[in-house]
């Protein structure tokens, strides 16, 4: 097979991408914006490193965070080409190897790997005397999975989470959640399984200790690839260590601005201190976005803008974030809304979905994001209302759906008669298998024509015929409802198949199977609903990011910096999925009879337009009328948002306040502000050191009221205590 001209790859990509694509060895840090270009800069990468002969493409390992993201790399390094690399993600490619070395390492087979850990949880919960529901025992399975990504036993995790004030799942004590630790490792004992987590520390434990091992995987692959390297834990760094040995030959790219995962133990820490790691590492920043208008670009820049105001000491700093700007023409301004309710902005946006529709915009180019799942079911009411058809992002699976499976054996057994009567003229060629890291490679057949092939018909044609056996049909039925919904997902097959007209159709199998073990859906003619951090990696040409109100995003339980600043971050990643338009909305409450109680979020500040009615008339002797209704917003965010204890603690503060700027006959908010005591309130300091940190403390006033501040934090009873002069 011939190789692709060198030059001609790198004609194909703008300087910062080629810049990227011709570092072939040694460490290279990626910095890379949403919309840049970063999976076309790492692929043609890997392209042209192999071009040129810098190495066997057989010895390159591409890590990426979830099976779509691997089987579109794997897709196109062979368009480029490139048929030997592999792409993976972490567990994919540390269950292969796992999976091999297991009857040298341990003798027999590697233990099962249960799907989902809740039957687990429940069976350890029950051991410790820890009563918990459905929901309790999912969140707990979530610590447990930060506990084991963060590396950290029952023991290092009560220590870790007293240290850092790690708050728990529904109430149960941080002692109770270690004790359930030790009993969830037995509970696996017991059934004799592994969990997700297992494979990447098992693995680690086998390159730890068996050093035969180690240099057999690293003389297997020599250059690394890392997609996604803000979302790498603690543990996926540790056996991306191990893989690497004592090189250096390894290419990170990412983006802190779009670590929206810390919860679950991602770490931006290690692309921002990459160079640390690895002197002399170039970095290379990726800033040209081609996926979305300048308007929609403007708000994701000034979104960012403001990131890191809190102190960027913390683990989700945004520091390192790229600017954006824009390679699109100029677009439609982005639009931002505010309804009276819950139930309106829903009604709204589908109508202005239904009136782009009705203009020609494709539907399934529409998103509606949001952040949590239950915000769905005001829209699915309000869209089935309107008669406009949707698709709930995380529901259920488009490849388990029972239409689909049928259609799916249906298509499966016609390519096997197509192989079987035409085997001579087909070539074969490996590709991936993801699912179970096993190393072999979804076939691809290729044929000079698909009637040459089939000898039947063409690949419309074919799919067109299998799948109305399963119930689907040329023109659509009436209403949204569930035949239609089967009919909208049995048509994403004959749609796709009208894309691949040129293949045959075990080409074409071969695509919807590895798309199924990726789950990469492809596209069903409704709206996506989707949370915001199920959007990460997609975009849409129209894009309604809705309720964008305090108590949602951020939400209610981000109640420090760190977590209020992982909440900009996702507004950030919203932000950016919109190609062409963008519509950020809010309600003032959440249903009709509850009259406005929501506040617009403050990750919006000098963004959302004013209002002209509230600009109107100021007076610069007082305050105005919007300052003043943006100190009432204030204050009620901060009742929201935080508990009775704090709440009441900066009312003590307020009133100690009070009597300071009465003794001294100066205004209150000379002595601290509102906010600083708000700030006070939150982070409860003990000593002066950790006092004098909250922005409005400075020396003068730490000296002067310090003392009385930390002594009210205590909880006692203070004398007013004027500073001297």
């Amino acid at each position: 097979m011939t190789s692709p001209d060198p030059e001609a790859l790198l004609a194909d990509l703008d300087p910062d991408q080629r810049a990227v694509a011709e570092q072939v060895s040694g460490p290279l840090a990626v910095l890379a914006g949403a919309g840049t270009g970063k999976t076309r800069a790492i692929t043609y990468r890997v392209a042209y490193g192999a071009a040129v002969g810098a190495f066997d493409p057989s010895t390159v390992l591409a890590v990426t965070f979830t099976s779509r993201a691997a089987a579109e790399m794997r897709e196109r390094l062979r368009t480029l080409g490139v048929h030997h690399a592999q792409a993976r993600t972490f567990h994919a490619a540390a269950l292969r190897q796992l999976s091999y070395f297991w009857p040298q390492v341990v003798g027999g087979q590697l233990p099962s790997i249960v799907e989902h850990k809740a039957s687990l949880v429940a069976a350890a919960a029950a051991r410790t005397g820890i009563r918990a529901d459905r929901t309790t025992v999912r969140d707990l399975a979530s610590e447990i999975e930060w506990a084991k990504v963060s590396m950290l036993d029952a023991t290092r995790y009560a220590e870790r989470a007293d240290s850092e004030g790690r708050v728990p799942p529904n109430g149960v004590s941080i002692s109770d959640v270690a004790r359930l630790m030790d009993a969830y490792e037995d509970a696996k004992q017991d059934r004799g399984v592994i969990d997700f987590e297992d494979v990447l520390l098992l693995m680690c434990g086998v390159l730890q200790d068996r050093e035969d091992i180690a240099r057999t995987v690293r003389a297997q692959y020599r250059n690394f690839v890392v997609d996604e390297y803000q979302d790498v834990s603690l543990l996926q760094q540790h056996l991306l260590d191990l893989w690497v040995g004592d090189r250096h030959d390894v290419c990170v790219v990412g983006d802190v601005a779009q670590t929206i995962y810390s919860f679950a133990g991602a770490d931006p820490r290690h692309l921002l201190r990459f160079r640390e790691h690895h002197p002399g590492a170039r970095q290379v920043e990726l800033t040209r976005d081609y996926r979305s208008t300048p308007q929609v670009v403007a708000i994701a820049n000034h979104v960012m803008s403001r990131a890191g105001l809190t102190g960027a000491a913390h683990r989700g700093s945004t520091s390192g974030a790229v600017h954006l700007v824009s390679q699109r023409p100029m677009g439609e301004g982005v639009a931002f809304r505010t309804y009276p309710d819950d139930a309106t902005e829903a009604q709204g946006v589908a109508g202005r979905i239904k009136d782009l529709v009705a203009r020609g915009t494709p539907i399934h180019s529409i998103a509606v994001l949001y952040r949590t799942n239950s915000q769905s079911e005001a829209l699915e009411q309000a869209f089935s209302d309107a008669g406009v058809s949707f698709v709930v992002r995380g529901g259920a699976r488009f490849f388990d759906r029972d239409e689909i499976r049928r259609a799916m054996l249906l298509l499966r057994r016609q390519a096997a008669v197509v192989r079987a009567s035409g085997a001579e003229s087909l070539d074969v060629e490996p590709g991936g298998d993801e699912a179970v890291g096993t190393g072999s490679e979804a076939g691809s057949a290729t044929a000079s024509s698909p009637d040459e092939a089939s000898g039947i018909a063409g690949l419309v044609e074919q799919v067109s015929e299998l799948v109305g056996l399963v119930g689907w049909t040329a023109a659509p039925p009436e209403g949204t409802g569930a035949v239609r919904e089967r009919w909208d997902n049995l048509n994403a097959l004959v749609d796709l198949a009208r894309e691949r007209e040129d293949r045959t159709l075990p080409e074409f199998v071969a695509e919807l199977d590895e798309r199924s073990v990726a789950q990469a859906a492809p596209a069903v003619a409704g709206v996506t609903f989707s949370t915001l951090h199920a959007a990460k990696g997609l975009e849409w040409d129209v894009v309604f990011l809705i309720g964008v109100s305090e108590g949602l995003l951020p939400i209610s339980m981000a109640k420090n910096a760190e977590a209020r600043e992982e909440e900009r971050r996702l507004l950030y990643v919203g932000v950016t999925r919109a190609r062409d338009v963008l519509e950020i909305s809010w309600s003032r409450s959440r249903s009709q009879d509850r009259g406005r109680s929501r506040t617009r979020s403050r990750l919006l500040d000098g963004i959302w337009p004013e209002d002209p009615a509230e600009s109107r008339g100021l007076s610069s002797s007082a305050p105005s009328s919007s300052s003043r209704h943006r100190a009432r917003s204030r204050a009620h965010e901060f009742e929201e948002e935080n508990s009775p204890e704090i709440v009441a603690l900066f009312e003590r503060l307020k009133d100690w306040r009070l009597r300071v700027s009465r003794a001294i006959s100066k205004p209150a908010y000379t002595v601290l502000t509102d906010q600083t005591l708000r700030d006070v309130a939150v982070a409860q300091p003990k000593t002066l050191r950790q006092l004098g940190v909250i922005r409005g403390i400075g020396a003068v006033k730490l000296d002067s009221y310090g003392p009385q501040v930390l002594a009210i934090v205590r909880g006692e009873d203070t004398e007013v205590e004027a500073p001297e002069g």
